[in-house]
C-alpha cells in the first residue's frame, strides 16, 4: 500500500509533457529544413538547368554541410531546442551528429579522439541505413521492380 502511495505521489508531482505542441513544433521545424532543400533543389534544377541526378547530389552535399557547419558554430543546437525532433532529419541530423561527436572528442587527439568517436552515434544510422537498402533491395528483386 505504502509503494501505491509513493508511485501515485510521484506520478502527481511529474511536469506534464506537451507532447501536442512538440509534435506541431518537430512537424513545422522538420519540415522547414525539408522546404529549404526543396527550394535548393528547385533552383538547381529550374534555374541552374542542372540534370536531376547532379543537382540531388549537390543538394545534399550542401544540407550535410550547413548541418555540419552550423553544428560547429553551436546555432544547429539552438535549432534542435525550438525544432525538437524535427532536427533529426536524415541529411542535418547525420552531419550533426557525426560534428558534435567530432567536437566533443578533439581533445583526446586526431585518431583516438575524432575518428574513432565520430561515428558513435552515426554508426547505427549507417548500420540501419545498410540493412534497411538490403531488405528494400531485396524486396524489389523479388517482385520485380
Amino acid at each position: 500500500m505504502n509503494r501505491m502511495v509513493v508511485e501515485k505521489a510521484k506520478k502527481q508531482s511529474e511536469p506534464k509533457r506537451p507532447i501536442l505542441k512538440n509534435c506541431i513544433q518537430a512537424f513545422i521545424g522538420g519540415g522547414l529544413i525539408c522546404l529549404f532543400a526543396q527550394i535548393l533543389l528547385k533552383i538547381f534544377t529550374d534555374v541552374l538547368e542542372l540534370e536531376k541526378q547532379y543537382a540531388n547530389t549537390l543538394t545534399v552535399t550542401i544540407m550535410v554541410f550547413l548541418g555540419a557547419f552550423l553544428t560547429g558554430l553551436g546555432i544547429y543546437d539552438r535549432i534542435g531546442q525550438i525544432a525538437g525532433a524535427g532536427t533529426i532529419i536524415p541529411i542535418t541530423g547525420f552531419a550533426n551528429s557525426m560534428t558534435s561527436a567530432a567536437l566533443e572528442s578533439k581533445s583526446e587527439g586526431l585518431v583516438l579522439g575524432i575518428f574513432t568517436n565520430m561515428f558513435k552515434l552515426a554508426g547505427s544510422v549507417i548500420v540501419v541505413g545498410i540493412i534497411s537498402a538490403f531488405v528494400m533491395g531485396c524486396i524489389r528483386y523479388i517482385l520485380g521492380i
